[in-house]
């Protein structure tokens, strides 16, 4: 058994994969372009597959309904790492590209940096340097 990916959840998927392009350079691996806004998307992240699926087909998979972070006031208490060698360059480079500060890069008693935004689709995103380096 394996972690395989991760799905986000948005109104927009072709939006969502700019925007990880603009701000972090990620190709996208896969696009399903059913719809304006398309219906699924994959980006190239390594080992472990960040994708983002359209409301419309979240609401197909899960009939009881779902929480869309576009809609919370704060971020959801869920995140993504992106691991960098630059955090702030990095994330002056996410917010250019659309995203919400929502704490200045620091530095860890553990020796990582790690500063947070939030994407325009509403997901927390870490940026951070590697554990131990």
């Amino acid at each position: 058994m394996r972690f395989g990916y991760t799905i986000v959840y948005v109104e927009n998927v072709r939006a969502a994969l700019a925007f990880f392009k603009a701000a972090f350079d990620f190709e996208t691996r896969f696009f399903n372009d059913a719809g304006e806004a398309g219906q699924y998307g994959e980006l190239d992240t390594g080992d472990t597959v960040l994708s983002f699926a359209s409301f419309g087909l979240a609401e197909s998979n899960l009939p009881a309904s779902f929480m869309r972070l576009s809609d919370l006031e704060r971020p959801a208490g869920i995140e993504v790492a992106i691991v960098t060698d630059d955090v702030p360059s990095t994330i002056t480079r996410a917010i250019d590209a659309g995203a919400e500060l929502v704490a200045e890069a620091r530095e860890k008693p553990w020796g990582q940096t790690v500063g947070y935004v939030r994407a325009p689709h509403g997901l927390l995103i870490e940026v951070c340097t590697a554990v131990g380096e």
